[in-house]
């Protein structure tokens, strides 16, 4: 049976996941970019985008780690695109171009509706207007015996922490000061959700670290 997973998500020292202000021109929100100069250089990132090169080692073994074995993602609606409120149009399609990293079904949560999207190599847009443990339930029945990955962004990753849905974390601390932008952590207990610490591998870039229930 699969499991439902967040990974290869990257942690300021002060529990920041993303930072603030996300727009097209920060997708990740100013700054954020810093919390992923683990997986930039790695083999994995740079044959995502089509170019060649890229670093092995550690870093990336836990960034191809990350893709194993899901068969279906869920994604929150600023994951998806920087657009706001009512699909007026849908010319966006994702950051990522014509072939997106997904390559499964892509539950995208979002409070308008919007028709399936297709797209290269496999990934299909399903947009999912009734909540979380909807978009869980799809995501599971597409995914099969393989995992469900919650690919982000944070709000989304914490909405599935606090109702009790996650089985497993790969949490990478990188060692950056945010201040300010979207804490995973605040008002979160995960002792208390069931997380234990059952891996933790340190790199020049990161400290990687898995909890499991």
């Amino acid at each position: 049976m699969g499991k439902v997973k967040v990974a290869a998500i990257g942690v300021s020292m002060d529990g920041f996941a993303a930072g603030p202000d996300q727009s097209l021109e920060n997708p990740l929100g100013v700054r954020g970019p810093e919390l992923f100069g683990w997986f930039f250089p790695t083999k994995t990132f740079t044959e995502m985008h089509g170019s060649g090169g890229g670093t092995t080692g550690v870093d990336n073994d836990f960034a191809a780690r990350s893709f194993v074995n899901v068969g279906a993602w869920i994604l929150g609606r600023n994951m998806f695109g920087p657009v706001r409120g009512p699909w007026v149009d849908e010319s966006w399609k994702g950051w990522w171009g014509t072939n997106p990293p997904y390559h499964v079904p892509t539950f995208v949560l979002t409070h308008h509706a919007r028709q399936t999207l297709e797209m290269e190599a496999g990934t299909k847009f399903i947009f999912v207007t009734d909540g979380i443990q909807s978009a869980l339930r799809q995501a599971k029945e597409a995914a099969g015996d393989k995992d469900v990955r919650i690919g982000g962004g944070v709000a989304t990753i914490r909405q599935y922490l606090q109702a009790g849905l996650v089985d497993e974390m790969h949490l990478v601390l990188t060692p950056v000061l945010m201040g300010k932008g979207e804490n995973l952590f605040s008002g979160l207990d995960l002792n208390a959700l069931g997380f234990k610490c059952v891996e933790r591998v340190s790199t020049e870039l990161a400290t990687h670290v898995v909890l499991k229930k």
